[in-house]
């Protein structure tokens, strides 16, 4: 028999939602496999598995589960195969998914599953898409059985959408054991399962506590982040834009479906390293006309640099009477390298930039990839810092 803490109790409440935190050493991943082995003895069930990328699940996956199978000495109740678990006694399935997979995004298939009951989203900081989990989490409902959405998660930083929503718009602090309205909050660290934890990983976090406290928080309290770990930009600060009456121009990166058009207005002291940086549109959805009365509403016909890769977009704007030209398609790490010969000053007024600041971060540092998100007004700067540092002399400046 195993005994798990009694935190983990909350899961089986009414509540549909169940938000799963922790650090390092928490035994999370342990209790909620062994719950949802035992779930799939209810008859009616069909519990779906996903991470966001999930690879050859009957190696990285399965054997967790089968190992708490045999450890419950109930081998001959299943039928396992390479992406699927049957309970044999109760009918109920375990599906183990991935949401992005090689051949694309899942999202449409994993929505269409029959009799969805319980949907567990392993890893859950990966989805940074918050439509995609709303896809799925509404094809959870399946009759006469309690429908669930298990969250399980390492924290991430505030921006995230699940902080966003489960924490910040419900007044919830962070590391709380609760059920509030209809989410269970469970948070676990290495110190609620330390009877199953080796002196040595003890010693490793006691250290880590002295040495790197921030990181012994995040990584070992399962704390939320107020800056991502591994962000590109460290040189940067909210304060007054443009004191000094520099000329300034725009630039401007084109929103596409769910993503806003971004338009900041920027100005550079290159005798003081200095990028001065305010938002003036970050709004999605926007047609031509909307968008071209924005633009020439903020802007006055200064210059404005936009992505290259819209020139039809482009003419209809200049048509519109703007005055825009597309940047000169360099490198992402060429543009990012002149900013970060600079010190950027952002208007308190533009939010959205410092969120993207705060989170943009190195998708592989040592070759100098980026992640492709957080980046709409920074590719927006990207395009008119190149321009401005390239071209000193061209275009039509105007003093703010």
């Amino acid at each position: 028999m195993v005994n798990l803490n009694p935190k983990y109790q909350r899961i089986g409440s009414d509540a549909k939602f169940s938000i799963v935190t922790g650090g390092r050493g928490s035994g999370k991943s342990f209790a909620l496999t062994y719950l949802i082995v035992l779930l799939s003895y209810e008859k009616g069930h069909v519990i779906l598995y996903t991470r966001y990328t999930l690879r050859a699940a009957h190696i990285s996956i399965i054997p967790e589960f089968i190992e708490k199978i045999e450890m419950m000495g109930k081998m001959s109740d299943f039928t396992i195969t390479k992406d699927e678990i049957i309970n044999k006694a109760s009918g109920s399935r375990i599906l183990f998914r991935g949401i992005k997979t090689s051949s694309g995004d899942q999202t449409a298939n994993l929505k269409s599953i029959q009799g969805l009951s319980t949907w567990v989203l392993d890893e859950a900081e990966e989805l940074t898409d918050e439509n995609k989990f709303d896809t799925i989490n509404l094809s959870v409902r399946q009759e006469g059985v309690q429908n669930r959405v298990i969250l399980i998660m390492n924290p991430a930083t505030k921006e995230h959408w699940i902080y966003k929503k489960f924490f910040e718009s419900k007044g919830v602090k962070e590391g709380i054991n609760d059920t509030i309205e209809d989410v269970n909050y469970i948070h676990t660290d290495y110190r609620d399962n330390i009877d199953n934890l080796n002196e040595s990983f003890i010693h490793d976090v006691e250290k880590l506590k002295i040495n790197n406290p921030k990181k012994y928080k995040h990584k070992i309290l399962g704390g939320w982040l107020d800056k991502a770990e591994g962000v590109v930009f460290e040189n940067w600060e909210y304060g007054k834009f443009n004191p000094n009456n520099l000329q300034t121009s725009f630039g401007l990166d084109f929103g596409f479906s769910i993503d806003p058009d971004a338009l900041n207005e920027i100005a550079i002291d290159k005798s003081k390293k200095i990028i001065y940086v305010k938002n003036h549109i970050y709004k999605n959805g926007l047609k031509l006309d909307e968008l071209s009365r924005l633009i020439l509403k903020a802007t006055e016909k200064k210059l404005v640099i936009a992505d290259s890769a819209e020139p039809r977009l482009i003419a209809d704007l200049k048509a519109k009477g703007i005055n825009i030209v597309p940047i000169k398609k360099g490198t992402i790490e060429s543009g990012i390298t002149i900013m970060l010969d600079y010190k950027i000053i952002v208007d308190p007024t533009s939010t959205s930039i410092g969120k993207e600041l705060n989170n943009y971060t190195y998708l592989d540092k040592g070759s100098k990839m980026y992640i492709d998100d957080w980046n709409h007004n920074i590719d927006g700067i990207r395009y008119n810092v190149t321009y401005q540092l390239d071209n000193p002399n061209k275009g039509k400046y105007f003093v703010y």
